[in-house]
């Protein structure tokens, strides 16, 4: 596994519109593969992803993923 000096976290959950609408939406594919591009864009590189379901409210579900990425400056 490669060592990098700076690591950075982010969170992409879908929306709480759709939960509540339409009971489930799913992630937002297209915010999370632009949100990657603007990071590799800077030199970040994924290092681990978790994908997770969460209790929303009182009956939904949400899902959101949770992105680990480094660098070496």
């Amino acid at each position: 596994m490669a060592q990098f000096n700076e690591y950075k976290v982010i969170h992409i959950a879908e929306g709480g519109c759709g939960t509540l609408l339409l009971g489930s939406s799913g992630l937002p594919l297209k915010r999370v593969e632009a949100t990657l591009n603007e990071e590799a864009a800077q030199g970040w590189q994924l290092v681990f992803q978790v994908i997770e379901r969460k209790r929303y409210m009182l009956f939904w579900e949400r899902e959101a993923v949770i992105v680990t990425l480094g660098r070496n400056r």
